[in-house]
Formats: C-alpha cells, structure tokens, sequence
C-alpha cells in the first residue's frame, strides 16, 4: 500500500528534517516513518499499519503537503508481538534495534485505558469540562474532557472508537501527561494516531511522544519503562540517573526520538545534537548509550539537589490565622517566575525619561482619539518608542539557545504587556508591534486588556513575546525589578511619571519625569548595552513627532 502524508491542517510544502526508516524495516501501526518541522511545530508521520517498508521516496530537506506519496509498504494480517519488559540498559546490539521494537496491541474486547496526551510543558491542568459518561459511545477524536490552562483551552480526543467503561476524572481534577481519563471499550472504528490534545491556535495533527492511551512511565535510574525493546544485561555495570523532566520536555527533538529516549531510560538533556539546530536525531541518542556502555563516557550526573526549603511554620500558634487559595493563573505563573528569577541571571538598569513635550502633545491627541474610540495612553508611546529602540538594540529582541552557545535573533516584534486582572497578573501580546502606528498600538491595548479582564484571551493571545513591558505608572512607585520572561532576555519596567526640577544649565525648570527600569539576563546583555539601550529609548520619547509618525 502507498504511505501518504496525513492531514496537516493549513500547513503544506513542510520542509523533511529526518528520515527513520529504510526499505525492508519492520514497523508497527503508529511509529514514525519520517520527521517534518513548521515555523511552529515538528511533528511524524506515523505508519498507517502494522507491516514492512517497500520503499521510501523521499529525502531529508524534500518538502511535502497532506497526501503527498513518501514510499510505500506491505501490510501484516496478524498484529505486532509486544516485547518483553527490560529490567536494565540495553546492550549495544539492543540499542541498534530498539527503533524497530512494537507493542502488543490489547484485544478488541478487553477496555483501554485512555490518557491524557503529550501537553508540552504544563502539568497539573484544570480539567474543566468533562464531555463523556459511563456507557456512552465515542468516535476516533471526539472530546473527551476540556483542559484549561493560563494560556489556553484544549480537549482530549479519543484515540480509539468504542463504548465508554469508566470515566476516571471530574471537573475540577488537575491532570498532567499521561494521567488517566477514562476506560474505553475499543470497537466500532479505526485507532487514531496518538497526537497532542486539540488546543487553540490549532496546530497541526502530529504523532506524539508516543501512544496517548499506552504512556511509557519515566524511568527509574537503572530500568526502562515496559514498552521498552528487548533488553538483557547490559555489557557493562553502567547506570543512568533519572529523568530531568524539565530538561527532557526542552530538548530539541522529535516525538520519535523523545520515545526512543523513553525506551532507553536516556535523559535528552544530557544528549548533544548533531542535527540542524542542534536538534537530537535517533543517532545521537543510540550513540549516547553506546558511549556509557562501552565505557567511552561516564554516565551523566544526577540533578543537583534542589535549593533549601522555606522552614515549615505554624503561624496559629501565633495568633489567629485564615487560609485562602491562591488563584489558578497565580498557581500557574508563581513557578514559572521562580524559575526564571532562578535560572537567569539578572541585572536592573533604571534611568528616567523626560516625557513632559510628549505629555502635552498627548493631551491634545486625547480628544480626538476617544471620538474613533481610542484611549490613548502613555503606554502606547512607550511601546512605540520600545519599537525604535530594539530595531537599534536587536540583542533585547532575542533568546539564549537552550545549550547557551548561541543567540536566536527574532525579525519579528511581538511585544507583551502586563494586565492586572481579578485572577491575576496576564501577559497579552501585540503581534507584529512594528507594524503599527500609535493608534493601532493604543486599540490593541484597550482591546486585549478587556479580553484579559473580561478572561477571553485566546491561547494565541498570550504567546510569542519578543519583549515585555510592566507598567506600574497607573498605580504609583518609584522604580522596581521586573522578573525577566524567559526565555526572553529583558523586560522594561515602567513607574509613575512625576514632576522634578531639572538643571537646564542656567536654572532648574518643571519637567515630567518616567521612571524606566530595565531588568536583563546577564549572559546576553551586559551593563554597556543596558545604559546604551535605556539612553536611546529615553531620547527616542523626547521625539513626539518620531513617534507619531504613520508606519509607510
């Protein structure tokens, strides 16, 4: 039969990073035949059955669209024999094999256990909405519960066709990837590829790390989780610590190769690249293990010990106490925020702008623009004003790569912005900021900052930030430090302008003065930058007519 390339939604023309599979391989229903990468996601084509590959008609760096022909294959009648569980490393001949290893699929008639598929790098999410009963019937993708996390909401869809057994979560529950949803009875339709929950942007239909209903579990330090290849004592005593987690869901690789490296208990964030990008290829993990069995390597290190912990307190003993729940989005973004204060190391440059020229001409801006239904605020100039000043200062525009040895410099200007809300604080982001005038930057501020109170900002909404802005100016306060939002490098903060004698050279006059505090990550920007960045964005608001300027 011929293997065709599966729907790609309004993706075509996906450019091939990695071949998996030769003429005469073995595979089984679901595992990756070759790897495509889009500007926003990589994804397998899986195979369609169980069987031998013919032939494979493609090559790295071909490009393809949905139905597009990649090779074809002669299809098994009887099902993949599953391979018994490892207790240790593979060898090296089992490490060369491992790729073509299948599992044993359930029978028809005995219930499959449902999980919840690759979620990226959320854990513990909301489940909101729970669409199924016990007994109901369920098709290939249908909802099965809805997730909701600070950036987006997702349902689960069913992998299998089949009568619903036993619904395992409520409304209410968090779950992370691999926590169980439901039994399900399969019958009555085909099985669906495993593919990461349907979440809104859309992205394109991919195979996940591996089955969503059958989760390889993370690996003990010695053993491989049961859906392993075939594995005997390995060659020597060498042992892998666990799984970072952390750094396992950042590496650089394909679902494929994130099962292969499941399989083999191997931690990806120990595993050098030699794809385009540094991407982690199949190779570079089957070498990873050869090295430590064959003594070549030491094997890595275990995870430095986590920072103290804050002493437990009794505070009622004290006096009277009440507990309350932090909000969801706090729940969320606190651990998000320590870990960047944790990784990055920052600095904080302040300086003060003289807006008062910039002031005046805002207040006769004011009138007529509330008449087309603009507010427009100081923000709205500091973001344009921002706008010039990282066309000057492209480091600010960038990410570190994730093995710290490069710099990813963004053509793009996408710019966040702090919104207070009920639930928390909320970083809404302008797309293509640069392409606005201070008009439309003032609209998309009103706009997306209702949606943030109103909470109806879409997943799409709230990411793809080049560079932040926390405006305090509406509140008060002199200066402070903004947390960097990784994996960005810098994030301006903006305080409550205030009236202050400034030396004219003859004579102190009244000038308005904007506080600016520009925190930054160390290893990209150093103090010079800062100062040079700051200094210019400070001139850059002295210019009014500059910043009121149409974009051509």
């Amino acid at each position: 039969m011929e293997i065709r390339v599966p729907d790609l939604g309004d993706f075509s023309d996906v450019e091939i990073i990695e071949v998996l599979v030769q003429a005469g391989a073995t595979v089984a229903k679901e595992d990756g035949l070759i790897t495509l990468e889009t500007d926003k996601a990589t994804m397998d084509v899986p195979s369609p059955e169980n069987g031998v590959i013919e032939s494979i008609t493609v090559a790295v760096g071909d490009t393809v669209s949905t139905g597009d022909v990649i090779g074809s294959m002669t299809v098994n009648d009887g099902d993949a024999v599953a391979s018994p569980a490892a207790t240790e490393l593979p060898t090296i001949e089992e490490v060369e094999s491992s790729e073509t290893a299948v599992r044993e699929e359930p029978a028809a008639s005995e219930p499959e256990t449902i999980t919840v598929p690759d979620l990226g790098d959320f854990s513990d999410v909301d489940v909101i909405e729970v669409h199924i009963s016990d007994g109901d019937s369920v098709g290939v993708e249908d909802p099965l519960i809805t997730l909701e996390t600070d950036k987006a909401t997702m349902d689960v869809p069913a992998p299998i066709a089949g009568t619903v057994q036993e619904v395992l979560v409520s409304v209410g529950d968090s779950v992370s990837a691999g926590s169980p949803v439901a039994r399900v009875v399969p019958g009555g339709g085909e099985t669906a590829p495993a593919k990461k929950a349907d979440a809104t942007p859309k992205t394109p239909k991919a195979a996940a790390d591996g089955p969503a209903r059958e989760p390889a579990a993370s690996p003990a330090p010695v053993k491989t989780p049961a859906a392993a290849a075939p594995a005997v004592a390995p060659a020597t005593p060498a042992t892998l610590p666990a799984i970072d987690e952390a750094g396992f869901s950042r590496a650089h690789a394909s679902p494929s190769v994130r099962k292969l490296a499941r399989e083999l208990g191997v931690d990806l964030a120990q595993v050098n690249g030699s794809g385009p990008k540094n991407r982690v290829l199949h190779d570079d993990v089957k070498a990873f293990v050869k090295a430590i069995l064959s003594g070549g390597v030491a094997a890595p290190a275990a995870p430095a010990a986590a920072l103290p912990a804050v002493p437990a307190v009794d505070f009622a003993k004290f006096g009277e106490i009440e507990t309350v729940d932090l909000t969801r989005i706090q729940k969320i973004s606190g651990p998000r925020l320590q870990a960047s204060w944790i990784n990055l190391p920052h600095v904080t440059q302040h300086d003060l702008a003289d807006i008062t020229d910039l002031e005046n001409r805002r207040q006769q801006l004011k009138g007529p623009a509330k008449e087309r239904g603009i507010s427009l605020t100081p923000l709205a100039f500091v973001m344009k004003a921002v706008i010039a000043t990282l066309k000057e200062f492209p480091k600010a525009n960038a990410s570190l790569s994730q093995d710290g040895k490069s710099l990813v410099l963004k053509k793009y200007c996408h710019l966040g912005f702090a919104a207070d809300t009920e639930n928390g604080l909320m970083v809404p982001v302008i797309r293509d900021a640069d392409q606005m005038d201070v008009y439309e930057l003032a609209q998309q501020l009103g706009d997306l900052s209702k949606a943030a109170r109103d909470g109806k900002l879409k997943g799409d909404q709230l990411q793809g930030a080049s560079f932040t802005i926390s405006s305090l100016g509406g509140i008060g306060g002199t200066a402070f430090t903004p947390i960097v939002n990784a994996p960005e490098v810098a994030i301006l903060g903006v305080s409550r302008s205030t009236m202050q004698p400034v030396w004219n050279g003859e004579s102190f006059e009244p000038r308005l003065m904007l506080p600016l505090s520009l925190s930054y990550d160390h290893r990209v920007i150093d103090g010079a930058y800062a100062v040079r960045f700051t200094t210019f964005l400070s001139s850059a608001l002295t210019n009014v007519e500059a910043l009121l300027e149409a974009i051509p």
